[in-house]
């Protein structure tokens, strides 16, 4: 770790880096706030309840965030940075590939006076990797129980952060009744079941497209025309999403039609 302490009254945020075995601040952080995100309230409201209780000291959970691209998962972990850095929130982000240093990440900020969410973007892992042994000893434990102060903040495109494979369900069995799954899918598994908060994602419906693209340009008098624009820019990319919305803006935003 870094020999100079991190000064986290003046970071909210650090990520870590492995060809320094430290932490640096983050210095440009997403400026995305809490009311920019629509189409998810069910996960924000959940994601904030169990924040609010992780900051208070009460009993709170890791979270999974899974499902469809571009759906806000990530956005969703950044927007509660933002919303409760004040709070005593600060967040690490650690890449998939630096989880074996997860242990020590978290014995050097286990005794300071803030609530820590470990921050792991886009995390899947494939057949051979073992970095989600770490993982599992910082989310329960094994000798020693896990600091009360860290939590771990996961987003992924999987349910269950492991491969599936068909031939994984074959190796099933069912003795007397009862279905007996492979060990591969029992180890899938098992990873995720140690996040006791997991929230889907799925793609927008057309009408929750449309409201997030309605948020980005609030002042356009002509929404049919909006519409009709973000309707064929969707249908391009072939995908309906938040980030899609966010494109379309990037791309629109100042076009004579819609100011």
């Amino acid at each position: 770790m870094n020999e100079t302490p991190f000064d986290w009254a003046q970071s909210p945020a650090a990520v870590w880096r492995r060809h320094r075995s430290g932490l640096r601040a983050i210095r440009r952080l997403d400026p995305i706030s809490w009311d920019d995100l629509t189409g998810i309230a069910r996960q924000k409201q959940a994601l904030a309840r169990n924040t609010e209780r992780f900051l208070a000291g009460e009993p709170s959970n890791n979270a999974l965030l899974w499902g469809s691209r571009g759906t806000g998962k990530s956005s969703l972990v950044k927007a509660l940075l933002n919303r409760y850095r004040d709070r005593g929130l600060r967040m690490i982000e650690v890449d998939k590939d630096d989880l074996v240093n997860l242990p020590e990440i978290v014995d050097d900020i286990c005794d300071l006076p803030y609530r820590f969410v470990i921050f792991c973007d886009d995390l899947s892992f494939d057949v051979g990797e073992s970095g989600y042994k770490a993982l599992k000893s910082v989310l329960e434990g094994s000798l020693e129980l896990p600091p009360e102060n860290v939590r771990v903040y996961a987003t992924s495109n999987r349910r269950h952060l492991m491969p599936e494979f068909m031939s994984d369900n074959v190796k099933s069995e069912v003795r007397d009744g009862e279905l007996h799954p492979a060990e591969a899918i029992e180890e899938q598994v098992s990873l995720a079941d140690r996040f006791g908060l997991q929230l889907s994602f799925y793609p927008f419906s057309q009408d929750i497209y449309l409201q997030a693209v309605d948020a980005l340009f609030p002042q356009v008098a002509d929404r049919e025309q909006l519409h009709i624009e973000a309707v064929r820019f969707a249908t391009g990319k072939g995908v309906r999403n938040g980030r899609t919305a966010q494109q379309f803006f990037r791309q629109f935003a100042g076009d004579p039609r819609f100011t």
